[in-house]
């Protein structure tokens, strides 16, 4: 069974830097980690590649650097690693994001199953598992708990929702996402890690893959960012003075007066 898990390099930090032109995150110079989420969907592929003795490849998009990060994959068990790297791919929203890997996993040929994790931790869109399936007109399920049945042409698993989890079939290939309920990532073994050291990662272009410029990066995505700020915290501090009994009274005192300038406010 041929597995294709597709994972995304993210910030490893919360001060990140933006374009102002673009309205996108600069990725140069920032230390990268792998998608938390992403893991689980690595170490998902891992255990059915070793189960159905089959193959398990990785597939990103990103800048050139991104290559040696996906190597992390090769050292937990996936047998290969492909980076789609180009600057028409730069700026993408998830639509555009979701057509690139289409094009991607087109050109890696046959397949059964696709799997992502839920969403990633810089966007949360939880966008790019279900676009990447209607780009393929395969079907998809996300958030993914367990995997109840797999075999040639047939999946079945259990999807997590709020008050329990449904139980989902589907024909192969077909596309899910993962929760981390699902499994345990393992850590590289020093064999995985002599391995991976030794791996090429292969790295595509948008001709390489065949892909439309006008359906990649900034030009085929849509949804634009208008604008980026952090947000203002102005948080005033008080310290009421006196007994227990006197405290309370006084900010009894002080919540009336504001309910009332509320009020007031409301019917100006």
């Amino acid at each position: 069974m041929n597995i294709i898990v597709c994972v995304k390099q993210v910030p490893a930090t919360n001060e990140v830097k933006m374009n102002k032109e673009t309205n996108t995150i600069i990725r140069e110079g920032i230390e990268a980690i792998i998608n938390p989420f992403d893991t689980y969907a690595v170490e998902e592929g891992v255990r059915i590649k070793e189960k159905t003795e089959g193959k398990a490849t990785v597939l990103s998009m990103g800048i050139p650097s991104v290559a040696e990060l996906l190597k992390e994959t090769i050292a937990v068990g996936i047998d290969d690693a492909v980076l789609l790297s180009d600057r028409a791919f730069a700026g993408a929203d998830s639509l555009a994001t979701s057509y690139a890997l289409s094009m991607g996993i087109k050109h890696i040929g046959e397949y059964d199953l696709i799997i992502c994790g839920k969403q990633a931790i810089d966007g949360d869109t939880a966008q790019v598992g279900p676009g990447l399936a209607e780009k393929l007109g395969i079907p998809h399920t996300t958030y993914v708990r367990k995997i109840e049945e797999l075999r040639d042409g047939y999946i079945r698993c259990q999807r997590m929702t709020e008050d329990g989890y449904e139980v989902i079939e589907m024909p192969l290939p077909a596309v899910i996402t993962v929760v981390k309920e699902i499994n345990e990532p393992r850590l590289p073994s020093l064999k995985g890690k002599m391995r991976a050291k030794k791996t090429e990662v292969k790295v595509w272009t948008s001709d390489d893959i065949g892909a439309d410029k006008a359906f990649c990066g900034l030009k085929g995505s849509p949804t634009q960012v208008v604008k980026t700020f952090v947000p203002v915290h102005d948080i005033q501090n008080e310290m009421i003075e006196g007994e227990p009994a006197e405290q309370a009274a006084t900010l009894a005192k002080k919540l009336l007066s504001m309910q009332f300038a509320i009020s007031i406010g409301e019917e100006n």
